[in-house]
This record gives C-alpha cells, structure tokens and sequence, in this order.
C-alpha cells in the first residue's frame, strides 16, 4: 500500500503542534504552578526534567527509527506523551510534577525528529523545502495560541487544565499515522546498542545534574565525565552504534550540531526566562508573560516559509549567517533593554526577530543534515540535530537556574515562600513591601545575569555559522511509493 501523504501531514502537523503548544502554555503557567504548589527554587526543574528525557532518548528513538521504522516509534512516542501529560494535570506536589514531567519528556523524544524524518523520507528537497516551510507556519499557530490560551487557562480554569489540552491532538494524530503512513522497511537482524544507550543516557543525567551548580557540580561533572568517555570508547567499537560518531566527522554535521546546540540553548532559555521576568520583576499577568514570548511564534514560521522557498535558490550558507546574526542582535538587545518598568513592547519586539533568525536558520540546518546522509542514516541524523538543540537548551537551562537560583538565596533578608507567593494568583498580597522591593531587585538581578549569558550564546551560534562548509544544493528524485528505500540524488553545482 502507498502512503497517503495528505493525511500524514496532518497526522504529523498535529504530532509538532502538541509539542509547540506544550513548550509555550507550560512556560506561561509556570510562574502560577509554583505560586500554587511552591517551590521557586526548582523553577528550571520542571523544565530540566522534560528536557532531561526528551533530549537522553532522541538518539536510541533515531536509531530504532531507522532499524524498525518510522511509524511505530512515533506511535509509541504520543502514546507515552499523553500520559505524562494527563499526570502531570493530576500532580499534587512539585516533586509529582517534575517526575511526570520526565515521562512525558520520554515521549517527546520520540515525536520531533521521527516527524521530521518522515518529511525528508516522503519529500523530495524542493517539497521538502516548502513543507518545512509548511511545518514552521503550523509550529507557529500553535505555539500563538499556547501562551494566550495558557493565561486564559489559569486565570479563569487552573494551571492544571494547561497539560489536558494535548490529548485530542495526540489521539488524532495517533490515529491519523496508523492508517495513512506505510513504510517498506527491509528486516534484518539487528544489534542494538544497549550498552552505549546507558552509558549515554546516565551520562547526560549526571552531566545534567552537575549543570545545576554548587555540589552537584562536585558530584555530576566527574562522574558525567569518565561515562561520557566510555560512551566514546563503546560506540567506536559497536557494530551498530546509538550514535554514530563517524557522523559528526562530516562539516555538515559536526557544525550543524555545533549550531544546534547553541541555538537549543538561547532559544529554550528564552521561553522559559522572559516570562519569569514579566511577572516577577514587571508585575504582569500570565495573560502577559504569555504575549511578551508569543511574537517568537509568529516571527519564526514566517521566516522559516521564506526560507523554505528561498533555500533551492539562494543555498544554505546565506540563510544560515544572517539567521543567527539577526537572533545574536535580539537577545543582546533583550540584555540591554529589558530593566525594571520596562514597556511590554520590548520583550514582544525582540522576541518577534529572534524568531526571525531561528526561522532562517533551522530550516536550512535541518535540510542540509538530511541531504548529506542516505536513508539508512536519515533519522539518527535527524535525531542527532535534535538531540544537540535539546541538550543544549537543557543544560543551559539547568545552569542559569542555578544562577537564578542563588540570587534568590544569597538575599536573607528574604522569608521562605516569599518569591512563590510573588509569582502566586495574587501576586504578592499581604507580604510587606519592603519585601516585595527586595524580591523584585533579587529576581532582577538574577535574571539579568541570565539575559546577557543569552546573549552570549547567541552570539557564539552565528560566529560557528562562520564555519558551515559551502554545500552543494542535490535534488532528490521523489519516493512516494516505497517509504524506506533512498532516492537517487543528482548534485548541482555548490552554492556561492
């Protein structure tokens, strides 16, 4: 049976909107959660541990993509999503809340780059091109209508109800895949990398977990460091291994990783700081904190479809330089501009153009990782473009928590609860203002310590974009009939 492409686009159109949509409510209803459930300094931890799994399995879920196929791991991957989501609605306590985090962080690993794999299996590069630009517009509406939904949500429902609005889109989709995608996947036996996904995986944990700072750091850096070694060490001598180092070999992907990483870290620490900031320093509403992050949704498919169109023309190294320099330009200026009484506008504004600059840039990273392998290696390569972003953004999230973090603690003169019950419904009622200067003035400084490191990273991204390899533009023959077998490629000359 032939795929039916229409009906798998959508299917996986609705996979990326759960995870857009769960990126931006989250971040928008986490200042409420911990004013209800308590807990400020475990603020990042809620966004660590989703990140912790998501990023932890991106490359076994590659790897098993391209043994098995695509369809079932993206099958298995809603399926475990949607149940960390329901219990994470359930959760009673900020520990709950964490863990069930970290399982829905499970099933997120599976669903953004086997849905991306699945473009570049059924499209050729000019479809391709388009459809990314497609995927970017729809990853944009969702992640539109999550903060503004988020603030409705929690001002007039409960911050709970924010993690229930998954499910319809994670059933659709489910459903959706199962009967419209058919791959042709040629069974052999395999030899899966068990010892490498452990020593990876525990690895990134304590590499994670040291980030935090203070005596984590004494404890997770060496231990993250002799597993990671051997981590090395195994996949050298594997004969399948979870991730290819031979990849990262290849400029197009060691730079492209490079790359991702960086810009995984300023883009999810964006998300997740800003809208701390509007309400713990501007004194804004969650309706607020949400707006203040929605224009990076807007700006980002709007970029990324005019990229998608301009790709097969103008090549990949164009976009890539000027993307991340306009989003290197927007976090400085966040840096510089974002102060105590600040106009909303600022943060919507900068937020708008580093949107702008991802959406250039990604899409061009993405199309020149999967054009440079063969099918057989498409979705770990994928998966591994991914995997840098999210570890990026995970560890930078982890360690500017930590700075957050001792800001808050290095004032005593500050009561316990008193930062919670700042961020809480009502913002602050009956703690004594001198108290609420303080807190201000504490989160204030933190979190612009947190902006310039932002900026800082941003800035490195579009200096290693400096590096990217000139790369000839190939078109690919469509493979609409037979998913999982490669297409012939034909090489035009390299781009300027």
């Amino acid at each position: 049976m032939k795929t039916n492409r229409p009906l798998t686009v959508v299917s996986l159109l609705l996979s990326l909107s759960m995870a857009a949509m769960e990126m931006t409510v989250v971040s928008t209803a986490m200042p409420t959660v911990v004013g209800d459930l308590g807990g400020i300094h475990f603020y990042s931890w809620v966004f660590t541990a989703y990140l912790l799994t998501s990023t932890v399995t991106v490359p076994l879920y590659g790897k098993l993509a391209d043994l098995y196929g695509r369809k079932p791991v993206l099958l298995f991957g809603i399926g475990v999503f949607l149940v960390g989501s329901m219990a994470s609605g359930l959760a009673q306590g900020i520990g709950t809340l964490i863990a069930f985090r970290a399982v829905q962080g499970l099933g997120a690993g599976a669903m953004q780059p086997t849905t991306l794999t699945i473009v570049g299996d059924i499209y050729n590069l000019e479809e391709r091109a388009r459809m990314q630009g497609v995927f970017g517009a729809v990853w944009g509406v969702a992640g539109l209508v999550g903060p503004l939904l988020g603030g409705i949500i929690v001002k007039y429902l409960s911050w709970r109800w924010v993690f229930f609005i998954n499910v319809p889109a994670g059933i659709a989709a489910a459903a959706l895949l199962m009967v419209a995608l058919h791959e042709d996947v040629a069974h052999r036996r395999h030899s899966l990398d068990w010892a490498g996904a452990a020593l990876l995986t525990v690895g990134l944990s304590a590499l994670l977990f040291g980030a935090q700072g203070r005596s984590a750091s004494a404890v997770g850096l060496p231990v993250a460091a002799i597993l990671l070694a051997l981590f090395v060490v195994v996949e050298r001598r594997a004969a399948e291994p979870v991730l290819p180092l031979g990849l990262f070999r290849q400029p197009v992907i060691g730079i492209a990783t490079l790359a991702g990483a960086l810009v995984g870290a300023g883009m999810i620490s964006m998300v997740t700081y800003v809208p701390l900031y509007v309400q713990g320093v501007l004194g804004g509403s969650p309706t607020e904190a949400g707006s203040a992050i929605t224009p990076m949704v807007i700006g980002w498919p709007i970029a990324s479809a005019i990229s998608g169109r301009a790709l097969p023309r103008v090549g990949y190294r164009p976009l890539i330089h000027s993307g991340l320099a306009i989003s290197a330009l927007a976090a400085v200026a966040v840096a510089l501009l974002l102060r105590p009484g600040a106009s909303l506008h600022v943060p919507q504004a900068m937020s708008a153009l580093f949107g702008v600059g991802l959406g250039f840039a990604n899409t061009a990273l993405l199309i020149a990782v999967q054009t440079s392998v063969e099918w057989r290696q498409r979705g770990v390569a994928t998966a591994s473009t991914m995997f840098a972003r999210t570890i990026g953004g995970t560890l930078a999230v982890g360690a500017l928590g930590a700075v957050l973090s001792a800001a808050l603690v290095g004032d005593a003169s500050l009561p316990p609860g008193a930062a919670d019950r700042l961020l809480g419904p009502e913002h602050g009622a009956g703690l004594a203002p001198d108290v609420v200067r303080a807190l201000a003035a504490s989160l204030q400084g933190g979190l612009a310590t947190v902006f310039w490191a932002i900026a800082g990273i941003s800035i490195a991204a579009a200096i290693t974009s400096l590096f990217f390899p000139r790369l000839a533009i190939a078109r690919a023959s469509p493979d609409h009939a037979d998913i999982g077998q490669p297409a012939e490629m034909s090489t035009l000359p390299p781009e300027a």
